[in-house]
């Protein structure tokens, strides 16, 4: 009989907790409005084709602490008089915890919303909004709350984070909870704190005024003319951000390569250096202002991402040049095309027509099924063609082997 059962009334109610709504409650402190549950019972002819049944359904109900029957009178012409329920009620939010056996967690969320008035009650509303993840913090809740008074008290501290000194804390703890830290932070923080157009995980440190670890920008000098640094004739250099930002030195042209292996074997090249790109993130190359004086190459795999990364730092510097990017270099490495598995699908509006009609092709699957052709498959002897053919048009260099 798909009458409602003891448990079907149980789960009604346990929805609600699951959904945070009995917790929230606490937090609001607003009234529990009686709340009729869902009950599905017998009709008039399983009334006498299932008496027995329909008894025993009924007691089952009747015997449930907690809840309130509303009952209906029968007069069955088989069966005769007989009284069943109507309707259920749970007249009080403690009834509602105790049929669902919550009253243990409640008990507890009941402390850490104490503590949370007394310590930060401007985070009373975020248990109010995420009261279950407050639950499964809750090991953890006084030392969040020890991190957030540490944070009210010393605002934008431009230290790292290994460098907060709270007892009993340490910095692996704050970076293992980045995320529920960040949405702290910002109930409390004013607004002045908070660098609102630095956002998520990665971005934690910037946002929240903390010093962060220099990004990296690695270069290798393919002219044996070009001094930087005292030592090897053609150094691979890793340097920092602000330091690219800052370089003098007579550079005509800037490769730009996804590939560690293509960056360490690209060829000398008068007046020029390489960089190895590492995908997406143009923020700490597009610092170097001088940059803008260089003819840029950039260098990718022929796939929708590769595109994406063009189009990026494209936004950056309008006048970058793709290379080895085009349709013929991709018809003549077909043998090794790959797949790529999330393609890009928006448009990318600072591409080539000429690129553009790749990226659609690739994008549209018109050649296949997430066709793309990494950059480590495409043979030396074209990159080596590519640069000759540059140097022809532009009359400024010429690789050499």
């Amino acid at each position: 009989m798909k009458w409602t059962s003891a448990a079907e009334l149980t789960q009604q109610l346990l929805r609600l907790w699951q959904r945070g709504e009995l917790l929230r409650l606490l937090v609001t402190e607003d009234a529990w409005e009686p709340r009729r549950l869902i009950l599905k019972g017998p009709d008039t002819a399983q009334l006498s084709a299932s008496f027995d049944s329909v008894r025993a359904w009924v007691a089952q109900l009747s015997n449930i602490n907690g809840i309130r029957i509303q009952w209906r009178e029968v007069n069955h012409r088989v069966v005769g008089a007989q009284r069943l329920p109507a309707s259920i009620w749970v007249d009080s939010l403690e009834e509602a915890i105790a049929l669902i056996g919550k009253e243990g967690e409640t008990k507890r969320f009941k402390v850490l919303l104490e503590l949370t008035r007394r310590r930060q009650p401007l985070l009373v509303d975020w248990m109010g909004s995420r009261p279950l993840q407050a639950m499964e913090l809750e090991r953890h809740w006084a030392a969040l709350l020890d991190v957030v008074t540490w944070m009210a008290e010393h605002p934008r501290p431009g230290i790292y984070l290994r460098q907060i000194d709270i007892p009993g804390i340490h910095s692996k703890f704050i970076e293992r909870y980045k995320a529920v830290l960040s949405e702290l932070f910002d109930q409390v923080l004013p607004e002045l704190a908070i660098a609102q157009q630095y956002k998520g995980v990665t971005q934690f440190s910037a946002r929240y005024g903390f010093l962060d670890k220099p990004v990296g920008i690695r270069l290798r000098v393919l002219d044996p003319s070009l001094i930087l640094l005292p030592g090897p004739t053609l150094p691979d250099i890793t340097l920092d951000a602000a330091s690219f930002a800052q370089l003098s030195i007579a550079v005509r042209q800037v490769f730009v390569t996804e590939n560690e292996t293509n960056f360490l074997a690209f060829p000398p090249v008068p007046g020029s250096i390489v960089v190895f790109g590492k995908g997406y993130g143009w923020d700490a190359l597009g610092r170097a202002n001088w940059l803008s004086n260089c003819r840029i190459y950039y260098w990718g795999d022929i796939d929708t991402h590769g595109f994406a990364i063009l189009d990026q730092l494209r936004r950056r510097f309008g006048h970058v040049e793709s290379l080895l990017m085009d349709r013929s270099t991709l018809d003549a490495h077909a043998q090794f095309w790959g797949r790529e598995d999330r393609q890009v699908v928006y448009d990318l509006p600072c591409l080539t027509s000429a690129e553009r009609s790749v990226f659609d092709e690739l994008r549209d699957n018109r050649l296949g099924n997430g066709v793309r052709l990494e950059q480590e498959y495409v043979g030396y002897r074209c990159l080596m063609a590519a640069l000759k053919q540059l140097s022809e048009v532009s009359g400024e260099f010429e690789p050499t082997n």
